[in-house]
């Protein structure tokens, strides 16, 4: 599986896209990046693309107006969607709102265990 990089416009644009709210953090993955609520990411960069998580219906929504898979080909990740390349900044900061807004109220990820 060949993970593409982003360009540095791509992790600006993701950057813009980031609601401002302490709770969030942002960190490298596989050479791309994740915002995460919680420890569960809500949004993330795989190359050009952006993607986020929100509820099965908006999803669809998502999907039904441009958006598609996040992740790679072979095997996106469930539950995401990448916004539209054809979003505007604001249909864009709208759906990363909404995402941490949704992922937020999920239960928070448990550490895992370190390996002795």
């Amino acid at each position: 599986m060949k993970i593409p990089k982003p360009s540095d416009d791509d992790k600006a644009r993701f950057q813009s896209l980031i609601p401002e709210d302490p709770r969030v953090e942002v960190k490298p993955m596989f050479g791309n990046l994740g915002a995460f609520v919680n420890g569960n990411m809500f949004m993330g960069l795989f190359g050009p693309d952006i993607g986020v998580k929100l509820p099965e219906a908006e999803a669809e929504e998502v999907m039904a107006s441009g958006g598609g898979p996040f992740g790679p080909e072979e095997r996106p990740m469930a539950g995401y969607v990448s916004l539209p390349p054809a979003s505007t900044q604001d249909q864009a900061r709208r759906l990363a709102a909404r995402s941490l807004e949704y992922v937020g109220a999920l239960p928070p990820k448990k550490p895992k265990r370190a390996k002795k």
